[in-house]
């Protein structure tokens, strides 16, 4: 959870407005520091000026120098110390400031930490000055930089996290109906461009939930309405037993049923398609009987714990009946081997072949409706619908179904259901 934090979509509106509150406090103090050190540039000569009226001239004696360091330390509460034109210390006020390096030029500030003020008096005297308490200017404006910027992190944390929640609330919804709710919808809240995307995926979301219902009205209803024309020409066919030679008696048989399984199948896939997953979880199915029942109809061998799952026994006993049969019909006269396990809190269940298999490649795509191997013959039977159900009915349950390899011949189908 914190190793993901860092990717939150408030956490990084946060620190930018955190980050940029840092960077406008270091140039508001750097232009304050600027500002405040050119000023008082600007001011030394006025400041030696004022330093002269008040001391005593270079000649008085040492005493009255001091005595005058000692009254003007009180008033201006600053280290001071006051050296001749050649560098000698003359008087001092406070905790000794040293000369400056060079006694050449003019006033300027030492930068040190405080920094130290040097003021060269119009008749040779230096007088340094070093504020007792520099420290304590730079500390008042960390201190209110900081509270400022606590201030501000403790207000915006709730409008950040306001907008991004809206932003999660949407990306939930969103998942939602790409897993197949399509009767999701997100509370439009707010006059804002979060809102404007709410409302613009709710406009979406309706139409295409109106396009896919019609689309499988549509496909219900003609596969319905195909059973009358199928049963007449069954009836048909039966009524011209007489007339027909035996292997056109056999096509005809063979296609009818494959158009009979064809409906049947597509009308299944449209239940499933318009119910909700919940739907499957019905009662109690004796998983180990079903497999037992189609494996002795089949001639199939079996191993199967004694294991019971919830969900729709009619599905799951079509679930199984399609495997085996896709394999009786691809894997030729080879041993079809179905085997039943609980494992890791979920149920699998194998249905293994000695087949030709399936290549990798395409494993994945032999779940799609209607989709055949290349070179695969339609003569094999089957309508390219039966694997695509038994991943309907394994997702309908909660579950899912994969192509694996079978060692080096073959393959295995496997089916995993939630326990």
């Amino acid at each position: 959870m914190l190793r993901g934090l860092p990717h939150k979509l408030y956490v990084r509106i946060y620190a930018a407005l955190l980050a940029s509150l840092l960077v406008a406090g270091a140039m508001f103090a750097l232009i304050h520091l600027v500002y405040d050190q050119g000023q008082m540039r600007s001011s030394f000569d006025t400041f030696a000026e004022v330093a002269a009226e008040v001391l005593p001239p270079a000649d008085a004696p040492h005493a009255a120098q001091q005595r005058a360091l000692d009254r003007w330390r009180q008033k201006v509460h600053a280290d001071m110390s006051l050296y001749a034109a050649d560098g000698t210390l003359i008087a001092w006020a406070g905790r000794p400031v040293p000369p400056p390096p060079q006694l050449q030029g003019s006033s300027h500030v030492r930068h040190g930490m405080p920094p130290s003020f040097v003021l060269k008096l119009p008749d040779g005297r230096w007088l340094v000055c070093r504020r007792a308490r520099g420290n304590r200017t730079r500390i008042d404006i960390v201190m209110l930089l900081t509270a400022i910027a606590a201030v501000v992190a403790v207000g915006a944390f709730p409008v950040v996290r306001r907008l991004t929640r809206r932003l999660e609330r949407l990306q939930g919804s969103v998942e939602k109906w790409g897993a197949g709710e399509l009767s999701t919808r997100v509370a439009v809240e707010g006059r804002d461009e979060v809102a404007s995307l709410a409302t613009s995926f709710n406009d979406a979301a309706g139409r295409i939930e109106a396009l896919v219902a019609a689309q499988k009205s549509l496909l219900a209803n003609a596969s319905h309405e195909l059973r009358s024309p199928l049963a007449r020409i069954r009836m048909a066919v039966e009524l011209m037993q007489d007339k027909a030679t035996p292997d056109m008696r056999r096509e005809l048989n063979r296609n009818i049923s494959e158009l009979d399984q064809l409906i049947d199948e597509v009308l299944l896939a449209s239940r499933l398609d318009a119910s909700p997953q919940a739907g499957a979880l019905q009662e109690e199915v004796d998983l180990t009987a079903i497999v037992a029942e189609e494996c002795t109809r089949v001639g199939a061998r079996f191993e199967a714990d004694a294991l019971t799952v919830r969900g729709d026994a009619r599905l799951l006993r079509r679930l199984l009946r399609n495997l085996l049969e896709n394999a009786r019909r691809y894997a030729a006269d080879t041993a079809v081997v179905v085997d039943l396990r609980k494992t890791e809190g979920a149920l699998r269940l194998d249905v293994c072949d000695q087949g030709p298999g399936v290549p990798e490649d395409q494993r994945e795509r032999i779940f799609e409706p209607f989709y055949r191997l290349p070179g695969a013959s339609e003569a094999a039977g089957g309508v390219g619908l039966g694997l695509s159900l038994v991943r309907q009915i394994a997702q309908h349950h909660g579950g899912h179904v994969a192509c694996l390899a079978n060692q080096d011949h073959g393959c295995c189908f496997r089916v995993t259901l939630p326990a």
